[in-house]
């Protein structure tokens, strides 16, 4: 099955982002992608939040999202958005998945569990807190090449969901994201190819890239890895579409010979010697 990963440059206009999709909606599905997949925070990018709070809105009004059900309607493609920011209805906002079928139906949501807060030594400083509420449940939905577990860039550094994930039957792991250039350079690769490999799963990781508008800048590097942990395709930093087919049955077949997920169990309470 061929799926198609969009690398962006997200921006602070909205429609010109949705542009963006759109039309790599229409260029995945003529080269036969059954599904596209896009990074964390794909209709805005926007430091400024007084400025990005005049484009964040409810799923409903948010008419990027209706041009990607449009599209996805269009030209028979399932789309995962990696993230949208969305206000909530308690007036919060959430960097929210979607996972939209080829009717442009919503078939799954999932809002990003772990928040980035962090003080890196390169004098960057990130609250994602400041803005964002958390999520409160872990998803698992159908999609045209397995089940997909959905989560968002900083969940990356948290096994435990990816553990409930697989146990909940994943067998493709999404993980959009808009890495930092400091931290994608030090983990991005080995923390991705660690959950391929620690349960067996093909890992779709689409990602930011470039010197955005608002000013800060992203690793780029989407991936795709097998579950044995090769790395399928590797984009470099270059903003644009890529392609790669992708087996299901390389899922049983790599399970079969390293059966972790059999050998997994519950960890009994740790003694502590001191």
């Amino acid at each position: 099955m061929k799926i198609a990963l969009l690398q962006m440059t997200s921006g602070i206009d909205p429609a010109a982002n949705a542009a963006t999709i759109v039309a790599a909606a229409a260029e995945a599905a003529r080269a036969g992608a059954v599904m596209l997949f896009t990074p964390e925070m794909s209709g805005l990018i926007d430091r400024d939040r007084a400025r990005a709070a005049q484009a964040i809105v409810a799923e409903e009004a948010d008419e990027m999202l209706a041009a990607v059900q449009e599209a996805a309607r269009t030209h028979r493609l399932w789309v995962h958005i990696g993230s949208l920011a969305v206000r909530r209805e308690d007036g919060k906002w959430a960097n929210r998945s979607l996972l939209i079928d080829d009717t442009g139906a919503i078939r799954a949501r999932y809002d990003k569990l772990h928040l980035f807060d962090v003080d890196l030594p390169t004098g960057e400083s990130w609250r994602e807190s400041a803005a964002y509420t958390g999520g409160a449940q872990a998803v698992v939905a159908a999609s045209p090449i397995g089940l997909l577990g959905m989560t968002i860039c900083y969940d990356l550094r948290f096994p435990d969901l990816y553990r409930a994930l697989s146990d909940a039957g994943a067998t493709v792991l999404a993980v959009p994201a808009a890495f930092t250039r400091p931290t994608g350079a030090a983990h991005w690769h080995v923390l991705l190819r660690a959950r391929a490999i620690e349960a067996g799963v093909f890992v779709v990781a689409v990602a930011q890239t470039g010197v955005h508008e608002d000013g800060r800048a992203t690793y780029g590097h989407s991936l795709v890895i097998d579950p044995w942990g090769e790395v399928l395709l590797d984009m470099g930093e270059a903003a644009g579409l890529g392609f790669v087919d992708i087996d299901p049955a390389r899922v049983d077949e790599v399970r079969s010979r390293i059966p972790a997920l059999q050998h997994r169990r519950s960890i009994p309470p740790v003694e502590v010697m001191r």
